[in-house]
């Protein structure tokens, strides 16, 4: 009788990315924190932000810490100025802090929607600029899942070699068994989230774009704690996944990118052995997008 050969069990990935790299020095100064001593494996840059050639030249010297762009279209500056973009910001450069407002008028407004590619291109294009080889595209406070902004990223792919684009999906129910806060709240974007998602897989699927299987940080934005972290790896049934959150030190008279107190909270839960030890219990390598065996799970 022939001997039956146990079936290879599956890879599983891990991506664990440090959202606004380049916002603060003190942003920098969690993400590169969490990079060294943790399990952080991949960061976003916004190319508007204040410590932006700070973190460039972090990450320059750290080569093998994935770089993406956080496209930044809402509660930030803008890379073009407002005379070409009158429709986008104000006067100094600003979006709007009005976040569902502004998504509302990039469908509605045809002014602005001629507008966004511009400011995307630039956004693009200084990253560009840094030499730094682009991991993939997320966006601040999510507004690159904007339909509108998604389609003109699909449309820039090819030129600006967008291989990945974050596509936020988590399931509700396992979020409110670990923190049941803010139920209301999370149930709301839950849904406005599943159907962008449903959205954009097929947007992505027809040009060849990557997505990862779930992103975890979404609804529990400002609170991903050790405690959190613990409780929901476990529960984690995708093998490719990634899990973001906005790692940063608290420096005197630094705008903070969070709630008071998150940036260190969300730090301590990367820096954590409990968390590592987790990670390899369940099966997960710690990878980014610039791996070559994540061609295994795209």
């Amino acid at each position: 009788m022939k001997e039956k050969r146990a079936l290879p069990l599956r890879r599983r990935f891990v991506i664990i990315n440090g959202d606004d790299f380049g916002f603060s020095k003190g942003v920098n100064q969690g993400i590169i924190t969490a990079y060294e001593q943790g399990v952080l494996t991949s960061t976003s840059l916004m190319v508007t932000g204040e410590a932006f050639d700070e973190a460039v030249a972090l990450a320059k010297s750290h080569p093998n810490l994935a770089v993406g762009l956080h496209l930044v279209l809402g509660s930030a500056k803008s890379v073009l100025p407002h005379s070409q973009i009158p429709h986008l910001v104000d006067e100094d450069g600003n979006f709007s802090d009005k976040l569902n407002q502004a998504g509302v008028r990039y469908h509605l407004s045809s002014k602005a929607r001629r507008e966004l590619p511009l400011e995307i291109r630039a956004q693009l294009e200084k990253f560009r600029s840094t030499g730094l080889p682009l991991s993939h595209v997320d966006g601040h406070n999510h507004m690159h899942f904007n339909p509108v902004v998604l389609h003109t990223l699909v449309n820039l792919a090819l030129e600006f070699n967008i291989k990945v684009i974050r596509l936020p999906h988590e399931e509700l129910s396992l979020t409110l068994n670990i923190d049941s806060k803010n139920r209301l709240i999370k149930t709301v974007w839950y849904y406005v989230f599943g159907g962008l998602r449903w959205y954009g897989e097929r947007l992505l699927k027809s040009k060849g774009i990557a997505f990862s299987d779930r992103v975890y940080g979404t609804l529990q934005t400002g609170y991903m704690s050790e405690s959190y972290l613990l409780g929901l790896i476990p529960q984690i049934k995708a093998n490719f996944v990634e899990i973001y959150s906005h790692p940063a030190i608290a420096i005197p008279g630094e705008p903070s990118n969070g709630p008071q107190g998150s940036g260190m909270l969300e730090l301590d839960a990367l820096v954590s052995h409990r968390v590592r030890e987790a990670l390899d219990q369940n099966g997960f390598e710690l990878t980014n997008y610039h791996n070559p065996n994540i061609s295994l799970v795209l």
